[in-house]
């Protein structure tokens, strides 16, 4: 049996994004990280199990982000899906592009070897841009920074 702790988001992570949130003054109680470490880990377990489960039901092995915006907008978290998708999409734009500059730099004469995009960069690519990768996690304005 895997120890509980093991399962859990690691609660410095936690306490530095309860701290981006909060103004600069403001202390959290070891409790407070605690509830919400245990919360964050639930919601990341429950929105994985479905992923996986549909990974299952289709024969796959691998979860992925399509995957994770799937099971989010299945469970009822449509605007985090939505928010999610677009997320990724610009993760995958911008790796991409971060890709066709080193492979320019490395071989500049084969260029023809383009990547197809998904259903879920389909989807997107008319109304996101390869802008920072950041996104609104609420509707407060929270941001969160992914680099």
């Amino acid at each position: 049996m895997v120890d509980e702790h093991v399962k859990l988001v690691p609660i410095a992570n936690v306490g530095r994004i309860m701290k981006q949130i909060l103004p600069p003054t403001a202390k959290i109680s070891k409790e407070a990280k605690e509830t919400m470490q245990e919360c964050a880990s639930e919601f990341i377990s429950f929105v994985t199990g479905e992923a996986s489960d549909k990974c299952h039901k289709e024969n796959r092995r691998t979860v992925n982000g399509d995957d994770i915006c799937w099971a989010l907008s299945s469970l009822g978290f449509d605007n985090y899906a939505e928010v999610m998708l677009r997320y990724l999409y610009k993760l995958r734009d911008f790796e991409r592009q971060k890709a066709n500059q080193n492979k320019g730099s490395n071989d500049e004469e084969d260029t023809d070897d383009e990547e197809v995009p998904s259903e879920c960069e389909k989807q997107e690519s008319a109304t996101t841009s390869s802008a920072p990768l950041e996104f609104n996690v609420m509707e407060r304005g929270c941001k969160l920074s992914f680099s």
